[in-house]
């Protein structure tokens, strides 16, 4: 059953998603993530699709990670889209865009090393 977007919280998702980084809880974070979503990594020039592709993405960087890793510097909020600037795993500043269905899942994400390419919010 789908809710309106209204019933949930995006800023809370993306809390959950930073907490699931900084505890290395992969199921955790991939819960957070539509079946079919998809992840636009600029950094790595990669495209992903789906739960299998996303574990085979995050697991080595959950395992790798500094102590710094997944500290929120800024987050931004444009509708049902979140612009998040925090700590990669190797504590390089990013920037990612979360995009969300009606039931609160992220659809799609997409980063990029912070200060590189243009600055709109809905990548």
């Amino acid at each position: 059953m789908s809710t309106s977007p209204d019933t949930f919280d995006p800023l809370a998702v993306v809390v959950d998603w930073l907490d699931a980084g900084r505890s290395g809880d992969l199921d955790g974070l991939l819960d957070l993530y539509d079946e079919g979503a998809t992840l636009q990594c600029l950094c790595e020039n990669a495209t992903l699709v789906g739960r299998k592709s996303f574990a085979a993405y995050w697991a080595p960087k959950l395992k790798n990670k500094l102590g710094s890793a997944f500290t929120l510097d800024e987050v931004v909020l444009f509708g049902n889209i979140v612009q998040v600037d925090y700590r990669n795993y190797e504590d390089r500043p990013l920037r990612i865009y979360f995009h969300f269905d009606n039931s609160g899942k992220i659809i799609h994400t997409s980063c990029r090393a912070r200060g590189c390419g243009p600055a709109d919010a809905y990548n």
